[in-house]
């Protein structure tokens, strides 16, 4: 696995051995940057569920600002912070503009900081039918001030999933038990 496009095109991530994490296959990742190019450059991300950061790393080699990972899991955030690092110093660029949180996705502090202008969401499959709801909400109130936030979801290819406040405008992802990711936008005068 590795950056697939941007400044950092090339450099492989790590992923801690067996089932800790199931990480975005490149296809998944340079479809889903392919529909956000003109909203990457400067923006602010949360990778929540980020296991080895491909979402958020990707981001940040193709113009992100800096952003903040969310990983409970203590191997994965290990692996996670390496990356981080391989990437800035392919990018030549310091750390100082992303966090690494070893926490549950679903309790995790959501403020504190800059919002975010995209939120990326990879949780485990099984978790999605109880932790959607929930984060949606939180994420909606998190998101508040953030005139025009996309919230990227990976889900099961035959799954639908309604958030309450939030649009699925986009799905990307090839057939009904393969991995897809639906682009989730906040319905506004501005953007519909």
């Amino acid at each position: 696995m590795r950056i697939s496009g941007g400044g950092a095109r090339g450099i492989p991530l790590l992923a801690p051995k067996g089932d800790l994490v199931r990480p975005a296959t490149d296809g998944m990742r340079q479809a889903v940057f392919s529909s956000l190019a003109a909203r990457i450059p400067g923006a602010r991300f949360l990778d929540l569920f980020a296991g080895s950061g491909a979402y958020g790393l990707e981001a940040l080699s193709r113009g992100a600002q800096g952003g903040v990972f969310v990983e409970r899991n203590a191997g994965a955030a290990d692996c996670l912070r390496r990356n981080v690092t391989a990437v800035c110093k392919s990018l030549r660029r310091g750390e100082a503009d992303l966090q690494v949180l070893v926490s549950d996705a679903a309790d995790a502090p959501l403020g504190g900081g800059p919002a975010p202008d995209l939120v990326f969401v990879d949780p485990p499959y099984d978790l999605i039918p109880d932790l959607a709801a929930p984060l949606f909400a939180r994420l909606t109130a998190a998101l508040a001030d953030q005139p025009d936030p996309l919230i990227v979801f990976e889900m099961p290819g035959g799954m639908e999933l309604e958030a309450a406040g939030w649009t699925a405008v986009k799905r990307l992802g090839k057939g009904f038990r393969q991995p897809s990711a639906v682009i989730f936008r906040r319905p506004s005068p501005n953007n519909s």
